[in-house]
């Protein structure tokens, strides 16, 4: 999961991605145990488009607008008041941190200036045309067109500016969803009444509200009433964390809660029965959630869930959405604190809301709840589970999104994918509740237009799709990735399924290499107990167990490969997967213990021997690793790793030798070989990579010098090769960084081998240019023996990994290649954190490709790993069949030349939680995946209808240990005739002596 931000801020005039969705619901009955009911988390990538979707953005007065109290007639706020004379709560400074691009540190931070919306309308306007959005949201400022606050002469010069930016709107066609109250009260109001706290405020709203409604409501068919009656109330006059920055009781909260209700109450009542026949409007009030997970699914976790929604959402919720008072839970715990409803009240208040107006995003989730609103449980950002639980909770009421989004640091500039992956992945729960799970959503609105005053996080961070330079005099707004996602998104009304992504039906060829792998097969001397030669005795009448007989032993015998009992079930396994190919690797460590032939452990040798000639005789290929990177010692016998392991160039030497060892007793039977299995780059200094690389070209040389002929082999080394991924596709920055981070991780190897003989050029320029000359130069000689050391090209690949250039968290940014590696928080993901993104895999068989041309390709190792329990084996499943998927498609829509796959791993007993069988109790038991795994093999691949009649012939492996016969045929002609001549003459000997027998009868 995503790290927790420390405090984000709410929005601005929120751009209200406003996707009006209509759908009918059918009546469901609430569950006691909703929160044990709702639909799953969802996070695999939902496709499809939003059903009759229009898109908008928002941005609140106070966060953009601009405007020196007193200029153009305005009157100051309570943020006016807040943000010049701050009172600076423990720990929650604006001054703090604050970017370049920003107004200075050394005063507090305001919204004096802001954005400068006041004086940039068409800029704006012009923003919103390059989005297509349909809505957009903005707040009136109160203090702007009621200078005091209150009814009398309204200010001119700020009504002409509400009129103009609605004039423009109607020009293009957005429809405004305009906040009468986004937190920014008149201080005159503040300094009369005591703001909120004083029920006489509520009339002064009312008749604020009727002043705008006279003034634009024929131009505005959404309003809102108040923002986040729970931050203004909570945070304004209880916590004093926000403005008016009152450090009351909580009985104050409750107080100016309370106010808050019957406020909206009025305003609702005087548009139904003034403005609504008229002007055909509707009006809400926007409420803020976050979502609560149980710590534990036990009846009390799930009622002190239930009880922290009340707390938050139900507090204003159920007053206005069910019965007019508060959720019982509050009554039951705030006897005391809570002010009671009249039943004239409870009435007035019941039913004020034409729809069900939320906000989600960082404001409050994770930064503005009290902790122990929590009530000791998990909060998450899952606003699909928040959606589907109003659903239930308030008789499935329609819901519009008046605010969602993420934020990204102030630092942070047009490449903001953070943002950009959050809103994504809020999109997307909200067409998986409208889709999935029934939810009436008719509105969505991304959260906010442009970068603004951050209320008390100052300029410390930034949430708009534009960005503004806020030191800049013309505040040019710019759009970032998030913006041009969005447009893409609005653009599709979605997430259409692409094509790329469909899968495709078709086959593998016929000589395709279906393997399986085990990094670190069960090496298991332990002969069997028919190699033992002692004599026993069995003790029929009284103990009934064999006995010793002492000094008595029978004649040694042969050793054959079935007296290691651990070879066969393995084989057997194999055997039941249908695999073709069997790729394991070998312990160096194990066979010389010293790195070199003074000590050979032959044991071993037999061993391995014995395992690749039992592959064989079951018709399985063998392709053998001579070297895998494990610990303790790199996968290095001992006395070499202490000598500095790759660092030392007498491990390449001592490396050939051990490949010639091996070459030598285990060729006859291995006709692929790899010598060096997924060296890890990003570990590895550049003199230990320089040493691999000749290591590998000496063993290369030594089986294509001396064993090639005799053994018509194949040797590679496989490489690592995950996929990078711009974060940004739109960035070129980006771009270019997933460029260098490839050519570190996969050129520093596979280019000398494959390519030009030398280091990447990308990789030599990049650390040229910071001083770093570490990188060894290979010299013509060392060019001649590494370039070109390949059969063929194999790859390891598991994940996508996405990269950033922007310096988003610090903790997390690689100053080294100055990137920021991060991941789509839509993607599935295993229990460890892998992301499943299939179409990594095709892109980077593509991208070896263009690097290195048309060269035979195996996949030579994918998988994933899964959970304790039995049905998590269905993302493994899922897994295989669209990365196996993709493949065909690189194999038949892009025409790599790919021979070969090979799933990982074979067993959990050596690769725990990756294996296709589990192990348990000394016993194997295959998985769904691994049954799943054999029918793609059966089937050569995903064959449709015009590929059914596809037929290919079984192919057996000729046995290597028959070739004593092969080269003397002449011989064996001959025996072949003595052979038929004597079963002739045996034939004629029966025949007449039978017939004589006959004669004397």
């Amino acid at each position: 999961m995503p790290p927790r931000p420390a405090a984000a801020a709410r929005g601005r005039r929120g751009v209200a991605v406003a996707v009006l969705v209509l759908l009918a619901l059918g009546v469901r009955r609430l569950h006691l145990a909703r929160f044990a009911r709702l639909p799953p988390r969802g996070r695999g990538l939902f496709q499809g488009p939003l059903p009759t979707a229009s898109s908008g953005r928002g941005q609140p007065a106070y966060q953009t607008e601009g405007g020196l109290p007193a200029a153009h007639g305005k009157g100051a706020s309570i943020w006016d008041t807040f943000t010049h004379h701050p009172l600076a709560p423990p720990g929650d400074s604006r001054i703090a941190n604050v970017p370049s691009g920003a107004p200075s540190p050394l005063q507090p931070a305001t919204g004096d200036v802001a954005s400068d919306s006041y004086n940039n309308v068409f800029r704006d306007t012009e923003a919103l045309r390059e989005l297509g959005v349909t809505h957009y949201r903005f707040s009136i400022s109160w203090a702007r067109v009621l200078p005091n606050g209150s009814a009398g002469v309204p200010n001119r010069e700020g009504l002409r500016y509400y009129r103009r930016l609605l004039e423009r709107l109607r020009e293009l066609g957005v429809q405004p969803v305009v906040t009468l109250y986004h937190w920014d009260l008149p201080q005159r109001l503040q300094d009369a009444y005591g703001g909120w706290a004083n029920r006489a405020l509520a009339d002064h709203f009312r008749d604020y509200a009727e002043l705008c409604f006279r003034h634009f409501g024929g131009q505005v068919k959404y309003w809102i009433t108040i923002d986040n009656p729970y931050v203004v109330a909570w945070h304004g006059y209880a916590t004093g964390r926000l403005a008016p920055g009152i450090r009351g009781s909580p009985r104050l909260g409750y107080l100016v809660a309370h106010n808050l209700l019957l406020a909206h109450a009025k305003v609702w009542h005087l548009y139904n029965t003034s403005f609504r026949p008229t002007q055909g409007g509707q009006v809400s009030i926007a409420l803020s959630s976050h979502w609560i997970s149980p710590r534990r699914m036990t009846d009390h976790s799930i009622k002190e869930c239930q009880k922290s929604l009340d707390f938050v959402l139900g507090w204003f919720a159920k007053p206005i959405f069910i019965d007019g008072d508060y959720p019982e839970s509050m009554k039951n715990n705030l006897s005391s604190l809570l002010p009671d409803f009249t039943e004239s009240e409870k009435k007035f208040i019941k039913g004020t809301a034409d729809f069900f107006a939320l906000s989600f995003g960082p404001t409050l989730s994770f930064q503005l709840l009290d902790p122990h609103m929590k009530f000791r449980q998990l909060e998450s950002p899952s606003l699909r589970q928040l959606l589907s639980w109003i659903d239930l909770e308030y008789n499935h009421p329609q819901i519009f999104i008046v605010e969602n989004g993420w934020f990204v640091s102030g630092t942070t500039k047009r490449d903001d994918a953070k943002y950009m992956y959050y809103l994504k992945k809020f999109i997307m729960e909200t067409l998986k509740a409208i889709k999935l799970d029934g939810v009436d959503v008719i509105g969505y609105t991304a959260w906010s237009l442009m970068d603004g005053f951050e209320w008390h996080r100052g300029y410390s961070i930034r949430r708009g799709l534009f960005y503004v330079d806020f030191l800049s005099q013309e505040k040019t707004l710019l759009p970032k990735s998030s913006a041009l996602f969005y447009q893409k998104l609005i653009e599709k009304n979605g997430f259409p399924p692409l094509p790329e992504n469909q899968p495709l039906e078709g086959t593998f060829p016929c000589d395709f290499a279906w393997g399986i792998v085990d990094n670190y097969i069960q090496v298991d001397t332990t002969l069997s107990q028919f190699t033992d030669l002692n004599v026993y005795l069995w003790d029929v009448h009284h103990s009934k167990r064999l006995i010793k007989v002492d000094g008595v032993v029978t004649k040694k015998r042969k050793s054959y490969c079935v007296d290691f009992a651990a070879i066969q079930p393995q084989i057997t396994l194999l055997q039941e997967m249908h695999v073709t190919h069997f790729r394991f690797s070998l312990d160096w460590a194990l066979i010389l213990p010293l790195g070199n032939q003074s000590q050979v452990n032959h044991t071993i040798l037999q061993y391995y021997r014995c395992m690749v000639s039992e592959l064989v005789r079951v018709n399985i290929t063998p392709v053998v690793a001579l070297w895998q990177p494990v610990a303790p010692n790199q996968g290095l016998p001992r006395l070499l790793a202490r000598q500095g392991a790759w660092e030392n160039p007498y491990t390449a030497l001592a490396f050939a030798e051990y490949a010639r060892l091996c070459f030598q007793e285990l060729g006859h039977h291995v006709k692929l070989w790899i010598t060096m299995n997924e060296p890890y780059t990003r570990n590895m200094t550049y003199s230990a990579g320089h040493n691999l690389l000749k290591a590998h070209a000496l063993a290369w040389h030594v089986y294509n010098e001396k064993f090639r002929h005799a053994q018509n082999g194949k040797i590679s080394i496989a490489l690592q090769a995950d996929w990078i991924e711009p974060a940004c596709p739109f960035s070129q920055k980006d771009k270019e960084v997933a460029e260098r981070v490839l050519e570190f991780d996969i050129g520093w190897l596979a280019e000398p081998i494959f390519g030009s003989g030398d280091y990447p050029w990308v990789m030599r320029d990049w650390l040229n240019q910071r001083n770093n000359f570490h990188l060894p130069y290979i010299t013509e000689d060392e060019k001649k023996l590494i370039q070109g050391t390949f059969d063929f090209l194999a790859l390891s690949h598991y994940t996508t990994i996405l990269v950033d250039s922007e310096k988003e968290d610090p903790i997390k940014y690689n100053d080294y290649l100055e990137v920021q590696e991060m991941t789509d928080i839509t993607w599935l993901n295993s229990p460890s954190q892998v992301a499943v993104v299939p179409w990594g895999l095709r892109k980077v068989l593509n991208w070896l490709k263009f690097k290195y041309g048309d060269l035979p390709m195996y996949i030579i190792s994918n998988g994933i790993d899964d959970g304790l329990h039995a049905e998590d084996d269905q993302l493994r499943v899922y897994y295989m069949q669209n990365y196996i998927n993709e493949a065909l498609k690189a194999h038949i829509l892009d025409g790599i030349n790919l021979c070969g796959y090979f799933a990982y791993s074979f067993n959990d007993r050596t690769a725990p939680r990756f294996g296709l069988y589990r192990f348990a109790a000394d016993q194997f038991e295959p998985k769904p995946s691994m049954k799943h795994y054999r029918k793609i093999i059966d089937s050569n691949g995903f064959p449709g209808p015009e590929t059914l009649e596809k037929f290919c012939p079984e192919e057996f492996t000729v046995c290597t240990e028959c070739s004593f016969f092969h080269t003397r045929k002449p011989l064996v002609a001959f025996i072949a005739f003595l052979f038929f001549a004597f079963i002739v003459s045996l034939s004629l000997i029966f025949y007449y002596s039978k017939k004589g027998r006959r004669r004397y009868k």
